[in-house]
């Protein structure tokens, strides 16, 4: 005889020791920027809840990205964060930007995050040492970009002008030619860079080469990307940095809520997929479990097994 939902639940919440509620109330997601993936899926993410769990009042929050989304979580002042894994690394030994160590776990591994350090297509900077002494947005403060940017350009020992900006001013600045690059960290494509791509022509430089430094100073959260020929107009792959971006839930959010929203993560992850991103780095049933840095919830872990079989 087939399940009900909650004598699913039940089942999976049992393995991990946890009695049994109803997954109800409030669920706050810290997102994003306006613009960037992780409010596009958040977006999907809270659809496909409010699914299959009517209960469930899900809401959206758009935030400046990782370090702002790490701290919320861990204050109880939202249920769920997307983070990059290099933040969610940098929070759990307490490093900077965080002050002392926040104990989080994640419920999975949701999708790539690439890192795209933009300059207009008639610049003559070719490389990351052309941007010597020059103006360039390093993400909004409170973002992963920012954190990133700040360990990219201490690595390579170049000497920028830093300047933060949300995604929408450094579109702009980068246009009007007030910042010479701009780094975002996202999904494939990013519409507000295709937009200033069909606009002025946009060129993305190759970060390669500081992949082996990054990784030697940071720990294995950084991976060698391809952000394939022809997802902006240029139709030349580059290679970048990628970083996972983790799911995680705030310590106080109950284990009924944790196994739901994980049975949603794997049963509908189809649809968890914002309509114009390129497929391949996007959400993958099996690497959903490899959350390094962070352990996975107990009662993630037990839905997973429980979903197995």
């Amino acid at each position: 005889m087939a399940l009900s939902r909650r004598s699913f639940l039940v089942g999976a919440l049992a393995v991990a020791g946890c009695s049994y509620s109803s997954p109800t109330g409030r669920v706050r997601i810290a997102a994003g920027e306006p613009g960037g993936f992780y409010v596009e899926f958040a977006r999907l993410l809270a659809g496909e809840m409010r699914a299959v769990e009517p209960e469930w009042r899900v809401e959206v929050v758009a935030t400046l990205g990782s370090v702002m989304n790490l701290s919320r979580v861990a204050a109880g002042e939202a249920e769920l964060g997307l983070t990059l894994a290099d933040a969610l690394a940098a929070a759990r030994s307490g490093t900077e930007p965080f002050t002392a160590p926040i104990d989080l776990t994640a419920l999975g591994r949701v999708y790539e995050n690439y890192m795209q350090l933009v300059v207009r297509a008639d610049s003559p900077i070719r490389t990351l040492a052309d941007l010597t002494g020059q103006h360039v947005s390093l993400g909004a403060s409170g973002s992963g970009a920012a954190l990133f940017g700040g360990r990219l350009i201490d690595t390579a020992d170049v000497r920028v002008i830093i300047d933060h900006h949300p995604l929408a001013d450094a579109v702009a600045a980068l246009r009007d030619t007030r910042v010479q690059a701009l780094l975002w960290s996202g999904g494939l494509p990013t519409p507000a860079l295709s937009e200033l791509d069909n606009a002025i022509g946009i060129r993305l430089l190759d970060l390669t080469s500081y992949i082996p430094a990054l990784r030697d100073r940071y720990g294995p959260v950084y991976d060698q990307v391809t952000i394939p020929g022809g997802t902006y107009q240029a139709p030349t792959p580059v290679t970048t940095v990628g970083v996972p971006n983790l799911l995680i839930p705030s310590p106080s959010l109950s284990s009924p809520t944790i196994a739901a929203t994980v049975r949603v993560l794997v049963e509908r992850a189809t649809n968890l997929v914002p309509q114009q991103a390129l497929g391949t780095q996007y959400l993958d049933v099996r690497s959903l479990i490899d959350t390094a840095p962070a352990p996975l919830h107990p009662a993630a872990a037990a839905m997973y097994r429980e979903l197995r079989g």
